[in-house]
């Protein structure tokens, strides 16, 4: 995690005021985005709290129409890949599969650690024990299918015939548990912490502790191709403007919670704050976001529900010139 004195140093064309301790400057000594216009995805995950708190700080950045397209999950990813959205911090292994098919989608850094727990019923104490059973999924081919189904290729269980697969809507997952008819879901923020204040269930596994999954990047950056292609300093001053974001949800979880709550993207400021001290924010200079797209991507690969290799979709669908630029610039 940055130091303080190194974070404020990153804001030092910005200033301090404005409802997160941000004030909109100027970017000096580099091109001006190409675009006046940015459009970022708004879905209700409150991991994905640097998208939203990056506002002021893409304003700064010379943004002047700053929209946020809002979309469910698996609506999301269809945004970014259809030119809806330019460039949006999104889970990264749904992007894999994308990819894969041709999506014109292409990962531009990592942006925190660990965000997520699977919870299971008494019937699963592990997760290779979820081997036959039940587990509860929003749709095939969203964040809970592509992650479960990549941790059971890693364990030796294979997703598309060993586990029954029930889709069903997230709000409806509790009860179905309750009633034995899924053994396990993944959850995140702030359910992670609902379920935790409610003791519903137990953790079999835990993305912030339990390895390798802490050792890699969940939620990066995505960007649409075109956007990148026509708009270089456009995409990296976003990236920029996101990338200090998650550093200030580090240094400032609570106040961080207190604007997420203001604003209306979640309700409960308790649950909030757990979630910003927990996640892992700030760390984008230290882990590689190759390692995380190759580590799922090979996953996916042993599920059996992408055909490219690992390295075809590096090759195809990164580009690490800008996030490589900002490490220098933004040195920790």
């Amino acid at each position: 995690m940055p130091s303080r004195r190194a974070f404020l140093r990153g804001l030092s064309a910005i200033g301090t005021t404005g409802m997160l301790g941000i004030r909109p400057g100027r970017v000096e000594a580099e091109p001006p985005p190409e675009t006046k216009r940015i459009r970022l995805i708004h879905r209700p995950s409150l991991c994905e709290a640097p998208n939203y708190v990056a506002e002021e700080l893409l304003q700064a950045e010379g943004f002047t129409d700053i929209q946020y397209v809002k979309r469910e999950e698996g609506p999301a990813v269809d945004a970014l890949a259809a030119g809806d959205a330019d460039i949006s911090m999104i889970f990264g292994p749904p992007i894999i599969l994308r990819i894969d098919t041709g999506d014109p989608l292409v990962f531009l850094s990592g942006v925190h650690i660990g965000c997520a727990e699977v919870v299971a019923t008494e019937r699963v104490r592990k997760f290779i024990d979820l081997k036959g059973k039940s587990v509860g999924i929003t749709a095939p081919g969203n964040t809970s299918h592509v992650f479960l189904a990549s941790i059971a290729a890693q364990v030796g269980i294979k997703p598309d015939t060993e586990i029954n697969w029930v889709t069903a809507p997230l709000a409806d997952w509790q009860r179905l548990l309750a009633e034995g008819k899924i053994d396990a879901v993944l959850v995140g923020p702030p359910i992670v912490q609902e379920r935790r204040a409610k003791k519903s269930c137990h953790v079999v596994l835990n993305m912030l502790t339990d390895r390798p999954w802490s050792q890699y990047f969940c939620c990066m950056m995505v960007a649409h191709k075109s956007f990148v292609q026509r708009h270089p300093a456009a995409t990296k001053r976003a990236l920029r403007a996101i990338l200090k974001a998650s550093d200030l949800c580090a240094l400032q979880p609570e106040k961080v919670a207190r604007f997420l709550v203001d604003k209306g993207y979640v309700e409960r400021s308790d649950y909030a704050v757990q979630a910003m001290r927990e996640i892992v924010y700030g760390r984008w200079r230290e882990y590689d976001a190759g390692d995380a797209v190759r580590f799922y991507a090979l996953r996916l690969h042993e599920a059996k529900m992408i055909k490219s290799s690992p390295q075809k979709i590096l090759t195809q669908g990164t580009d690490w010139r800008f996030v490589n630029e900002l490490k220098k610039e933004l040195k920790g």
